[in-house]
């Protein structure tokens, strides 16, 4: 196969289409038994968190996830048409979810990208496998979506620096084994509060870290709030510079809003399937009849699926710089906005399909579907908050895309 640097051939990438094929349509389980995360933060129990780190490990070793990324660090070092057409595979047999969503889709390409050598052999092997999951330390109680007010402490003593603080909101913050951490390592009165801060690599599995588990309104257990008190983490494991923690939080952000893509393959959230509303709309009855008998239904449905296709068409749009040239960075940073709210909006919108069943949720004998959409309608409000909340996203794109003045 064509290495990273050469552009496959017509007939490589077709048979490479093929191979892949056969071999998603033969290794994929749907059902395992039990109810699968339809995202990374909805992992709640110990059978869904073995079975996707397993499911990840497997489509390692096979080939198909992590294939653009460097070799001599664990990737396959190829050609990246090859990882989006395994990828497509993925999405064509509704393949479960990557579990390690931190540590492949915003901790591995920050590490490509500025960490140290010895870093890179570290740890992405690992993270590809699954062997080590990551969480992101970002949000804290009490300060929103303001990150750049972050308190909790780094002191360096000696060759370490104790961590002192909370953060909130950790998906898989109870079972992973690194997080990134983003903490304030200087309180200068005279400083902006942005150089103050200081970005880790921390360990999780260490003495004076603590998780407690956050029941979501689904009834899942996605998140965790982490405590740190005294403890100690080596001072190698900062990434830059002291009081540089802010430009790689950015840069971070970048990878988790989709302004910059890195990523190893797969996917982390299972994308809403505009042609499943269709059929729940052509089963679904009002009054009688059909749904799609009324015009103002049908009407609604036809919006959002042309919603769904341009979404599509401009993530193709978004690799070719030609297309680009008038507003380089608007897609970009506009994708993450307007998937998350187009899902939350297309899920309540398929809740009004269901009549009076739209009163029964997961494990209730009447559900539609057994719950799927109302699980996904709930679970849908995260996704328009993690990474930056909507109205955070709009600032961005009016104050970095269209120019507009900086809101107060």
């Amino acid at each position: 196969m064509a290495d990273a640097a050469t552009k496959p051939a017509a007939n490589e990438l077709a048979d490479f289409e093929a191979q892949c094929d056969a071999w998603f349509a033969e290794n994929t389980v749907r059902d395992p038994g039990f109810m699968l995360p339809l995202t990374f933060m909805e992992v709640s129990t110990d059978e869904q968190f073995d079975f996707l780190r397993e499911w990840q490990r497997k489509v390692y070793e096979a080939g198909y996830f992590g294939m653009s990324w460097p070799a001599e660090y664990g990737g396959g070092g190829m050609h990246p048409d090859f990882q989006r057409i395994a990828t497509r595979m993925m999405k064509k047999y509704d393949a479960p979810i990557m579990i390690n969503a931190i540590g492949n889709g915003w901790a591995g390409p920050l590490i490509l990208d500025v960490g140290r050598e010895e870093d890179k052999r570290r740890f992405i092997k690992p993270m590809l496998t699954a062997e080590e999951i990551w969480c992101q330390g970002f949000s804290e109680p009490e300060h929103g979506s303001d990150l750049g007010n972050v308190q909790c402490k780094a002191v360096r003593d000696g060759g370490d620096y104790v961590i002192n603080g909370s953060k909130i909101w950790t998906s898989l913050g109870d079972r992973a084994d690194w997080m990134i951490l983003l903490a304030r390592t200087s309180n200068d009165p005279d400083a902006s509060k942005y150089a103050g801060l200081s970005f880790f690599l921390a360990p999780m599995k260490i003495d004076g870290v603590e998780t407690r588990r956050i029941q979501k309104l689904t009834g899942e257990f996605g998140f965790v709030q982490c405590f740190f008190t005294d403890a100690r983490i080596p001072a190698d494991r900062i990434v830059g510079e002291e009081g540089q923690g802010w430009s790689m939080a950015m840069k971070t952000l970048e990878y988790e809003r989709g302004a910059k893509v890195n990523a190893p393959g797969g996917y982390f959230v299972k994308e809403m399937d505009a042609m499943a509303i269709v059929e729940l709309a052509k089963s679904s009855q009002r009054g009688g009849k059909p749904v799609l008998d009324d015009p103002v239904m049908a009407d609604q449905l036809i919006d959002y699926m042309i919603d769904i296709q341009a979404l599509n068409l401009n993530n193709q749009r978004r690799r070719m710089p030609e297309l680009m040239r008038d507003r380089p960075m608007g897609l970009s940073l506009m994708n993450k906005l307007a998937r998350t709210e187009l899902i939350r909006r297309l899920t309540e919108f398929s809740l009004g399909f269901q009549g009076s069943k739209a009163a029964f949720y997961v494990g209730d004998e009447e559900a539609v579907d057994d719950g799927y959409w109302h699980r996904s309608y709930l679970n849908s409000f995260s996704a328009t908050i993690g990474g930056g909340t909507s109205e955070i996203q709009k600032n961005i794109i009016g104050e970095h895309v269209l120019g507009l003045p900086k809101t107060r």
